[in-house]
């Protein structure tokens, strides 16, 4: 059973997400205030994190911008702060998703249904470790372990973030589109969210370090290509040639 933190100052929207997610098999802890979900996370990391972003004792984008420097977990939030600049902050500071108050209990549901869908499918596509390699560089992923590392130095990504990369290393060489990212990461197929994936692969990339525009190639325009190269197919190639 899956785990799932409510940060939220509204006791009739915390009381309605918890038991709505509680009935659709999700064990759910609420709190009122940040220093509440501090002390839980200290005990126990969560699958999902719900956040609003006013509370009583701190700022939500605050506090994920320093959640994010030591968790990886995914977190949604969960506001009344409807403006197109608050939603892309919330992504730009490493959110999955960004719902919008008032909402359905059901959409709610949905959105957390989706988000473990799309992390299962990151999951099983890398379950064993995957290398790659570009010119004499190499990349390594194992999201079993959650870890990402080139040359030999551990990456840091969040979940969203995984996620992008999961579906470029899936389909090396070919461009993906900034809409086909929104809907097979994100199930978002909007114009107006495209930035949300330039900031994610923004960020992707200054992680990445001074070669990380070269292994997520720009394709102007239209989108994104991963460039690296499976170390599996260069086995396979090298076998052949060898008969």
């Amino acid at each position: 059973m899956k785990l799932i933190y409510i940060v939220d100052a509204n006791a009739s929207d915390r009381e309605g997400m918890k038991q709505y997610l509680e009935l659709s098999g999700y064990e759910v802890q609420a709190f009122e205030e940040l220093h509440g979900v501090q002390l839980a996370i200290a005990r126990q990391v969560p699958d999902l994190l719900l956040l609003d972003v006013n509370l009583p004792d701190g700022d939500g984008f605050s506090y994920i911008k320093k959640l994010k420097q030591n968790y990886v977990f995914p977190v949604i939030f969960v506001s009344g702060r409807i403006a197109e600049s608050d939603r892309i902050l919330g992504f730009e500071l490493g959110a999955d998703d960004y719902i919008c108050k008032p909402f359905s209990s059901k959409e709610l549901v949905l959105r957390v249904h989706a988000l473990f869908r799309r992390i299962d499918v990151s999951v099983s596509a890398f379950r064993s470790g995957s290398t790659w390699v570009m010119g004499n560089s190499i990349m390594q992923l194992d999201e079993v372990s959650h870890l990402f590392s080139i040359d030999g130095k551990q990456v840091p990504l969040t979940a969203a973030e995984w996620r992008i990369m999961s579906y470029l290393v899936s389909n090396s060489g070919i461009l993906i589109t900034r809409s086909q990212i929104l809907e097979h990461c994100f199930d978002y197929s909007f114009e107006s969210y495209d930035r949300i994936v330039d900031t994610h692969v923004k960020n992707m990339r200054a992680k990445m370090g001074p070669l990380g525009s070269q292994w997520i190639e720009t394709v102007r325009g239209y989108g994104y290509r991963f460039a690296g190269h499976s170390t599996a197919s260069h086995a396979v190639v090298a076998s052949e040639d060898k008969e």
